[in-house]
């Protein structure tokens, strides 16, 4: 597109302390390199560019928000690269992270390895491959994975994908075939566990929808234990012409956590996008997100629900590049922020110099339950065409007082008018999550955590 770049911006880097040099190296020393030629060569230049990157610092514009100095020295942790363990089913409370519209479309991973003892794929419908990477080894000229695998997510210009492009231990394969449509979603549940020290887990998604397709598909974080893990999870999505694409992101790790995550969508021409993104855990989360319109006539439909507290941090940076013309482009991005906690939102909608006739809106909406919560929001317009529609805002405040007296004045006491109002603000996201069930955990743990305020603040008070 006449050489313009309007991806993620480039991360200025300062020198480190070879946090993420170690740990690349260890892989390399223990891993099974039993892999396609194509696949090597991508991980070495991969390591290249972490030895060249190293991690970013507050003085770089995209992470001057957040504080990363707690993943090297400075924060004493040592993290191993996590190695391949069975978690024998059914492990406590692994039954509520089945959901029943996906009981037999169910690929697991356990710190990036995959769980065949937690998977079940027997409803998986015809013209659908959902697998991993190392069932397919030798195999993968019938999938389009070296046409799509590592080719979408940047590793030049970000340290993370190209820590993760450097050592993954295996990947989520999806791809839906020509005019296929899938009746039930299907899920994808990383689970991230440390029983002994810190644990680095690297999980890997490619999923490819072919033209006419239509699919919904689950992408789910969680942790057990208590244990300090760093997640480093690379997505790559394809959606090709015609195709529809629903896909929803939960990530509801421990407080213990460190959660970075990178997710790249390519769209063709008159594919349609449709992603709901809910960040409830980790201490520590960033989620980048960059969406291309490659073809014209393009659409995505962009939602995200932020719901922290206690000392959290949760950092989401967007891109959406209209690099073609007559696409459409909408997002919502709510945060809810109690006690000491702090949300952070960026969102880039770029639109090319001969992307003429787009349609985009961006809205960043957020809500501060406590005096200490804090919201850094910055949503952006880089609009090069001409004849475009483009719009974008944001707003920051607490619970509108007219609205609690106006509950009052009917009956409802004073705190349930305030988590009424809290839970209302939330339910604009979940009531469009396509799967009941998951829609019902997500209300259960919004109210319970609507409550849990409500009582903290009356025993304060």
């Amino acid at each position: 597109a006449g050489g313009e770049s309007v991806g993620m911006s480039a991360v200025q880097l300062v020198a480190n302390d070879g946090f993420l040099e170690r740990l690349t190296s260890r892989w390399a020393d223990s891993a099974a390199h039993d892999e396609a030629d194509w696949l090597k060569e991508v991980r070495a230049r991969a390591a290249e560019r972490v030895s060249e990157l190293g991690l970013p610092s507050r003085r770089d514009e995209a992470w001057r928000f957040t504080d990363l100095s707690a993943l090297g020295a400075l924060g004493g942790l040592e993290f191993e690269p996590a190695a391949a363990q069975t978690l024998h089913a059914p492990f406590a409370d692994f039954e509520r992270l089945i959901f029943p519209e996906a009981a037999a479309t169910r690929l697991v991973f356990v710190n990036g390895h995959y769980a065949p003892e937690l998977s079940d794929t027997h409803d998986v419908p015809a013209g659908v491959t959902f697998t991993h990477l190392r069932a397919r080894q030798g195999a993968v000229h019938d999938l389009p994975v070296a046409t799509h695998l590592t080719r979408h997510a940047d590793i030049n210009h970000d340290v993370f994908t190209a820590f993760n492009t450097s050592l993954f231990p295996d990947a989520a394969l999806v791809h839906i075939a020509r005019d296929v449509v899938c009746e039930h979603p299907l899920h994808l549940l990383f689970i991230a566990t440390a029983q002994q020290g810190p644990v680095l887990n690297s999980p890997r998604c490619l999923v490819v929808s072919e033209r006419g397709s239509v699919c919904t598909l689950i992408e789910e974080y969680v942790g057990l234990g208590e244990g300090v893990t760093l997640t480093n999870a690379v997505s790559e999505m394809v959606v090709e012409e015609g195709a529809h694409l629903r896909h929803v992101r939960l990530q509801d790790e421990p407080r213990t956590a460190f959660h970075i995550a990178n997710h790249a969508v390519a769209l063709a021409r008159d594919a349609c996008y449709q992603s709901i993104a809910v960040t409830l855990g980790a201490r520590l989360s960033r989620y980048n997100l960059d969406v291309k319109h490659q073809g014209p006539g393009a659409e995505s439909t962009l939602e995200g629900l932020t719901l922290i507290g206690g000392q959290q941090l949760a950092d989401t940076h967007s891109v959406i590049d209209h690099a073609a013309s007559h696409g459409k482009s909408t997002q919502l991005n709510k945060c809810i922020v109690d006690e000491s906690a702090h949300a952070v939102f960026n969102g880039k909608i770029a639109v090319r110099r001969d992307a003429q006739m787009n349609d985009a809106k961006q809205q960043s909406r957020n809500l501060l339950l406590s005096a200490r919560a804090r919201v850094n929001t910055k949503p952006e317009l880089l609009i090069l065409a001409d004849d475009v529609k483009c719009s974008h805002g944001a707003t920051v405040g607490q619970l509108d007082e007219e609205q609690v007296f106006y509950l009052k004045c009917r009956g409802i006491a004073d705190g349930a008018a305030r988590n009424l109002l809290t839970y209302a603000f939330a339910a604009e996201i979940v009531e469009k999550i396509p799967l009941v069930s998951l829609r019902s955990r997500l209300s259960v743990i919004i109210m319970d955590r609507v409550h849990a305020h409500a009582a903290a603040a009356a025993t304060t008070s």
